[in-house]
C-alpha cells in the first residue's frame, strides 16, 4: 500500500496515500482496537454540522480566509448530505472505535483531518498538503475537543430523540385504540399476582397509554437542557483563542443548520465538566424503559397459556416458539422488548458512573456517555416500533376466557363490604373457594341479600368504577335475621 509521510509532535508516521484522514486518526486506530463499534452516523453528521457552523462563524468574524473557509463549508456539506462516496465509505473515512482517548479528541481530529483533506482536494491540492487547509489551524479554529464533543453529543441526541418521541406517541395511540375497542370487556384484576377486584381492558390499556404520555413528557422536558451549548468555551470553558462574539455567532449558525432553538450557556466552564444534561436525558430513557418493561411483563402474563395460563389476551404469532416442541408459540416480541429495556437501564448506569467521573475542569468520559446515550435511544425507538407493529396492533382480547375467570372469582364480593362488613365477606369468600362455587350462590344460600339486588351489586362493569353506597339497604341487611344468624354461625 502506497503511503504519505505526515509529521506530528510524536514524529513521522505513514498514512495511506489516498486516505482523507491523517496522522492523528492513524495513531488512534492503532491504539484503540477495542470493540469494532464506530461512531453513530448521527454523531458524524452532527459533528460535521458543528464544524460547518464554526467555519461559517469564523468567516463572518473575519478570522478565516474566505477561500479556505468556503472549501471547509463545501467539505462539511458533503458529509452532512451523505454525498461523500467519492471520498470513501463511512467506515473508511471514520474508522475509529467508540472506546478511545478521553474527551473524544480522536473523533474530533478524525473529522478535522477528513474535512481538511476534502477541502484540499476541492482547492486542487493533494491529501496531506496542509499548507492549503490545516486540520487544527483552520478546521478546528476557535474550538477544542473539550467543547466540540459535548456539543456534538447534544446535537446528535436532539436529532435522535425526534424518532423516539414519535414512537412513544404512536405506541400510546395504539394502546388507546385498543382501549376503545375493548372498553366494556371486564377482567379479573390482579395484585400480588393474586385475584383482585374487576377492571376493564379499556382501563388497563388506557393506563398503558397514559404511562407512555408521561414518559414522553419526561423526555421532552429533559431535551430542554440539551439546548444550552458550551461551544466556544474551548479547552476549559474560558473561551481562550476565540473571538468575543464567536459563541453567539456559532450558535446562530447552528440554530439555522439544525432548526433547534439553541442558546448560549451562561457558564461554559460548568458545561465543560458537568454532564447533568446527559444524566437527565438518560434518566428519562430509563424511566421509559421501566414502564415498557412492566407493560411487556403484563402482556406476557395475560397471554400465558393458552391452556394452563391466564390466556386473557392473544398476541399475534410472529415465529415458532420452540426447536423441540411442535406448535409452541412464545411472546417473542415482548421478550425482546424486555431485553432492550434491561440494556437501556444498564446503559444509564454507565452514563451515571461516567458522568460522576469528571475531575477539576473537564469530564473526559464523553465518548462512552455519547455511545450509551445513542444506543439507548436507538434500541428503545426500534423496540417500541416492533411492539406496536407486531403485537399491539394485532392484539385480541379473549372475551370468553375473561368472562369465565371473572364469574369464578369470589373477590368481586369486595363490593359487598359496605353492606355485609369486611369480616362477613371474608368468610363468604373462603366458603366460596372451599366449595368451588360462585360467590353469588354462597350469598343466596345464606339469604343475606335478595337475588335481584345482589345481581346489581355484583355487576362486573359497575365494579370497575366508584359508586354510592345505598345506606338504607346496608342498614336493612345488617338488621336482618339472616345476617345475624350468619354472624353467629361464623362466631362474629
Amino acid at each position: 500500500m502506497k503511503t504519505r509521510t505526515e509529521k506530528d509532535c510524536l514524529g513521522n508516521i505513514e498514512v495511506p496515500l489516498e486516505a482523507y484522514y491523517g496522522s492523528f486518526t492513524v495513531r488512534a486506530a492503532q491504539n484503540f482496537k477495542i470493540s469494532g463499534r464506530l461512531a453513530h452516523p448521527q454523531y458524524i453528521k452532527s459533528l460535521a454540522i458543528l464544524k460547518k457552523s464554526c467555519a461559517a462563524a469564523n468567516l463572518k468574524l473575519g478570522l478565516l480566509d474566505k477561500k479556505v473557509g468556503d472549501a471547509i463549508l463545501l467539505a462539511a456539506d458533503s458529509i452532512i448530505s451523505d454525498d461523500f462516496s467519492q471520498y470513501g465509505k463511512p467506515e473508511e473515512l471514520f474508522p475509529l472505535d467508540v472506546f478511545q482517548a478521553g474527551a473524544g479528541t480522536p473523533f474530533n481530529m478524525n473529522m478535522n483531518e477528513v474535512l481538511a483533506n476534502i477541502a484540499i482536494t476541492k482547492l486542487g491540492g493533494k491529501q496531506g498538503d496542509y499548507s492549503l487547509v490545516h486540520p487544527n489551524n483552520h478546521v478546528n479554529m476557535s474550538q477544542s475537543s473539550n467543547d466540540v464533543t459535548p456539543t456534538t453529543i447534544r446535537l446528535a441526541t436532539l436529532a435522535l430523540l425526534k424518532n423516539l418521541e414519535h414512537e412513544i406517541n404512536a405506541l400510546s395511540h395504539s394502546f388507546a385504540k385498543k382501549a376503545r375497542e375493548y372498553k366494556d370487556v371486564v377482567k379479573v384484576g390482579m395484585t400480588h399476582l393474586e385475584d383482585a377486584v374487576p377492571i376493564t381492558f379499556g382501563q388497563v390499556f388506557y393506563s398503558y397509554a397514559h404511562s407512555l404520555e408521561d414518559a414522553l413528557r419526561r423526555v421532552s422536558a429533559a431535551k430542554e437542557s440539551l439546548l444550552e451549548l458550551g461551544i466556544g468555551g474551548t479547552a476549559i470553558g474560558t473561551g481562550i483563542t476565540t473571538h468575543p462574539d464567536f459563541k453567539k455567532t456559532v450558535i446562530e449558525e447552528l440554530t439555522k443548520e439544525t432548526g433547534f432553538k439553541l442558546k448560549v450557556s451562561p457558564d461554559s466552564i460548568m458545561l465543560t465538566w458537568s454532564m447533568a444534561a446527559f444524566i437527565e436525558v438518560s434518566s428519562a430513557l430509563k424511566n421509559l424503559a421501566l414502564e415498557l418493561n412492566k407493560i411487556s411483563n403484563d402482556l406476557r402474563l395475560m397471554n400465558s397459556g393458552p391452556e394452563t395460563g391466564f390466556a386473557q389476551i392473544v398476541l399475534p404469532e410472529v415465529e415458532p416458539g420452540s426447536s423441540i416442541m411442535p406448535g409452541k408459540i412464545n411472546p417473542s416480541v415482548a421478550e425482546c422488548l424486555n431485553m432492550i429495556c434491561y440494556q437501556a437501564i444498564g446503559n444509564d448506569l454507565t452514563i451515571t458512573l461516567a458522568s460522576e467521573n469528571g475531575q477539576l475542569e473537564l469530564n473526559v468520559m464523553t465518548p462512552v456517555i455519547g455511545y450509551n446515550l445513542f444506543f439507548s435511544i436507538d434500541i428503545l425507538t426500534a423496540g417500541m416500533k416492533m411492539l406496536r407493529e407486531f403485537n399491539i396492533e394485532g392484539l385480541k382480547v379473549n372475551v370468553e376466557r375473561c368472562t369465565q375467570l371473572l364469574e369464578k372469582n369470589p373477590i368481586i364480593a369486595t363490593a359487598l363490604n359496605p353492606y355485609l362488613g369486611y369480616e362477613v365477606v371474608a368468610e363468604l369468600i373462603k366458603e366460596a373457594w372451599k366449595e368451588n362455587k360462585p360467590i353469588r350462590e354462597i350469598v343466596l344460600k345464606h339469604a343475606l341479600i335478595e337475588q335481584k339486588v345482589l345481581s346489581e351489586l355484583l355487576d362486573a362493569k359497575r365494579l370497575t368504577q366508584p359508586g354510592i353506597v345505598d345506606k338504607r339497604l346496608a342498614a336493612s341487611v345488617k338488621e336482618s335475621d339472616a345476617y345475624k344468624a350468619y354472624r353467629k354461625m361464623i362466631g362474629k
